[in-house]
């Protein structure tokens, strides 16, 4: 059987005169004024595209942007996506009315080799969204060949990333092939020490990444908003610090179960606590197992960072998902910061979970000394649950 990252990818099937449909994660920040803020997404999708625009295959992007709730908004149209992609391809992208129907089939059909078209948003249609399988057909009329190159979305089965592989030879692009074959190689045979780092929120998040990896890892590393759910399950009062109530209990078998398997889970053992949740709130560092009441934790304090930065420098490979503070504000962003550099600093294979984590190595000029910082914040979560991502099990398996 193939590893599930080992996938046949666009260079694996004859594209020249074919057109070829590729699934494109192309839902990019916006201003109210229309104009991208962030064009990550689209850079991204370049390599994939240029490979067949260079080997003369007729090229038909998809796409959603934004939540336009299944009908046609302006607000979310893909034009200004089109305009951009336009000027980074040097070359002509022709921005078709819709994503199905005659007049689409019609401008496909005229593509000349080398040629490059984007429908429009996905989800004008709420049929994207429930994997209609007669939606599906659709776009699949438009396509000899597929490609999904948007791990972002591979955790959805909406028809265009998983429906549409069901009537066409699926493959995937550069940014899927990388995606899933870095973050699989690391689960399956990780160079070790093997160090997780968990942040963000809430404890409900994380349970499923939680469990797969204390199979997997030597060490994991706690912070975030999650934190303090774990300093609750071991006693200490956490003044109005985020608690995810119902899984206190759930915490402490956790950590039961890190012990049981000689995995070493760090938690905090100082944190930046606030009055408020506010950039200009007063600070100070108490001791993780002395939050005054009243008083909220928004970040690892001094010496947690520098035990989280120790515990990282001579990891063989680190996976990071979910900040440690509140990053956004510049007072509680130095534990998510000093961690970050950490991993830059080390030889370790370095890997970034999408989504605010992302986010946070971008801001601190830092995401090009990691390893691979992933484009997909639900689907790297997912992944490293050890879920099958539907949009990844669809694709034709290298022999």
């Amino acid at each position: 059987m193939a590893a599930p990252w080992n996938k046949k990818t666009v260079e694996d099937v004859d594209v020249a005169n074919r057109r070829v449909l590729v699934r494109v994660d192309f839902n990019v920040p916006m201003d109210e004024q229309g104009r991208i803020t962030d064009d990550k997404r689209i850079r991204a999708s370049l390599p994939t595209i240029r490979y067949l625009v260079d080997h003369k295959a007729r090229v038909v992007l998809m796409s959603h942007l934004g939540r336009p709730k299944g009908k046609p908004d302006p607000k979310y149209s893909l034009k200004p996506v089109a305009a951009r992609l336009q000027q980074l391809l040097a070359t002509r992208v022709a921005m078709l009315p819709d994503c199905v129907g005659d007049a689409v089939e019609q401008a496909v059909a005229g593509l000349q080799p080398g040629e490059v078209a984007l429908l429009e948003n996905l989800r004008f249609h709420p049929e994207e969204e429930k994997n209609d399988p007669a939606f599906a057909a659709r776009l699949a009329r438009l396509g000899d060949v597929y490609v999904d190159d948007a791990f972002g979305s591979a955790h959805r089965a909406h028809a265009s990333t998983e429906g549409v592989a069901h009537h066409l030879p699926a493959v995937a692009g550069y940014l899927m092939a990388r995606e899933i074959s870095i973050m699989g190689r690391a689960l399956a045979h990780p160079d070790r020490p093997f160090v997780a780092i968990l942040g963000g929120a809430k404890v409900s998040d994380k349970i499923g990444v939680i469990r797969n990896l204390l199979t997997k890892v030597d060490r994991l590393l706690i912070g975030g908003g999650m934190a303090y759910t774990f300093l609750k399950a071991q006693g200490y009062g956490i003044g109005d610090s985020l608690l995810d109530a119902e899984h206190v209990d759930l915490a402490r078998e956790l950590m039961e179960d890190a012990r049981r398997r000689g995995v070493r889970l760090e938690l905090p053992v100082d944190v930046v606590v606030a009055k408020e949740f506010k950039a200009d709130s007063p600070y100070q560092v108490v001791p993780a197992s002395a939050i005054p009441d009243g008083w909220q934790g928004l970040d690892i304090g001094p010496e947690t960072r520098k035990r989280f930065a120790e515990a990282v420098r001579d990891a063989g490979c680190v996976v990071w998902n979910g900040p440690l503070g509140v990053f956004e504000m510049p007072a509680f962003a130095e534990g998510s910061r000093a961690v970050a550099r950490a991993l830059a600093d080390s030889h370790a294979v370095t890997i970034i979970g999408g989504g605010d984590t992302a986010a946070a190595v971008e801001q601190f000029g830092l995401a090009d000394r990691m390893t691979h910082v992933s484009t997909g914040g639900g689907a790297s979560l997912e992944f490293l649950e050890g879920r099958e991502l539907p949009g990844v099990a669809i694709l034709q398996d290298r022999e």
